[in-house]
């Protein structure tokens, strides 16, 4: 008898299968706590759900926007008269000017180049014998036909070059783990992503352990920078005024019970499956796994459930359910559903003992035991 109740103390890495089931038949009412069969149409609504968001599904491709003059930017005027000059005439008539070492009389464009100016908080400008101009919302060539226009009548056959000198309404601000963050000024060529990451001097952490984050007014996607390299799609345009953000995030999964490894895995950046998960901590081990018996602990967003599972479920203060998912793959099936059922950060994954392996170690511990007493046995006879 007192062999027999040192099963209870026999040894093991984890809860087994038949205790983690007993979740569903816990005293405590309304545990919480659900434990969902892994099916196909079980992994296909989670995939489906836990699949991030594209930035150019969400966002779309973006497009280089004409360069356009905004408050705060900076410009240089340059306006040309034809000759005879009579508004910006250089007090010359009919320019002498000495040409090859003679003087002689020539005819030529008389132009004003005005000092540098910044767009007011109005957006304006002002420009000697035009007045003040709206150059907020206008291009530089809309600026200049402004100009024109309104110097008619008062200089001869005038002409207006504007250009922008300092971009400051129209830029994107980069943070996080770069370089170095700041505002980098957006042109027709139209920057997208990488560009302006490289302007900020690259990802400071690895590149397989760094997220980006785009905000663009109200909404904020995240991908993994891996995702944008490799993705070209996701490379979008860059608008005014979006935010970049890069973020160090070190995504993980732990991985215990009978497995080839106990350890906490690097998930890189990258969509791994149950499958997957499995071939890098080497497998399961065939004296001690149950195949029946692989789980895999998380906290899962309400919308990923069915809405009968959410009905009654105990919600953390961030709004997750606790789920336990469990995988028989003793069904030939089960394999091919694990090749699509999403691994997540923070995830638990756990393979439970079979009950022969505790039953081996107890036979092991009485052989032992046994051993133990016919020596003592010989050494009393002797």
């Amino acid at each position: 008898m007192g062999l027999l109740a040192g099963c209870a103390s026999v040894g093991a890495s984890g809860p087994s299968t038949a205790q983690i089931v007993k979740v569903r038949q816990q005293q405590i009412e309304n545990s919480g706590i659900k434990l969902v069969d892994v099916t196909d149409s079980v992994a296909r609504q989670t995939a489906d759900f836990n699949r991030p968001a594209l930035f150019s599904q969400e966002l779309g491709d973006g497009f280089a926007e004409p360069t356009v003059i905004g408050p705060g930017d900076v410009i240089d005027i340059s306006i040309i008269e034809a000759p005879p000059a009579v508004l910006f005439s250089s007090g010359l008539s009919n320019a002498q000017l000495p040409i090859g070492g003679t003087v002689r009389p020539t005819t030529v464009s008389t132009g004003l180049e005005l000092p540098q100016q910044m767009v007011d908080l109005n957006g304006r400008i002002t420009v000697p014998f035009a007045g003040s101009i709206q150059a907020s919302g206008r291009t530089p060539q809309q600026i200049g036909q402004e100009i024109v226009s309104r110097l008619r009548g008062k200089a001869h056959d005038p002409q207006a070059i504007v250009r922008r000198v300092t971009n400051a309404s129209s830029t994107a601000t980069v943070l996080g783990e770069v370089g170095q963050s700041g505002r980098i000024p957006l042109t027709a060529k139209g920057e997208r992503i990488l560009d302006v990451l490289a302007t900020a001097g690259g990802a400071k952490q690895p590149i397989s352990k760094s997220v980006v984050q785009i905000t663009r007014g109200d909404r904020s996607l995240t991908l993994p920078l891996t995702t944008v390299i490799s993705d070209g799609r996701q490379n979008i345009v860059l608008q005014p005024n979006d935010v970049v953000t890069v973020y160090y995030q070190p995504y993980s999964f732990t991985v215990l019970g009978a497995t080839g490894t106990n350890a906490e895995v690097p998930l890189e950046g990258t969509t791994v499956t149950l499958s997957q998960a499995l071939g890098r901590v080497g497998g399961l081990q065939d004296n001690r796994a149950d195949i029946r018996g692989v789980f895999v602990f998380r906290f899962e967003d309400p919308k990923a459930l069915d809405p009968s599972l959410v009905a009654g479920a105990r919600v953390t203060a961030d709004g997750k359910i606790p789920v336990i998912y469990r995988v028989d793959l003793k069904n030939p099936a089960t394999l091919l559903v694990a090749q699509t059922f999403p691994i997540k950060n923070k995830d638990v994954l756990y393979v439970a003992n079979t009950p022969l392996s505790d039953l081996g170690k107890f036979v092991g511990i009485v052989s032992s035991m046994t051993y133990s007493l016919v020596n003592l046995g010989h050494t009393v006879a002797q």
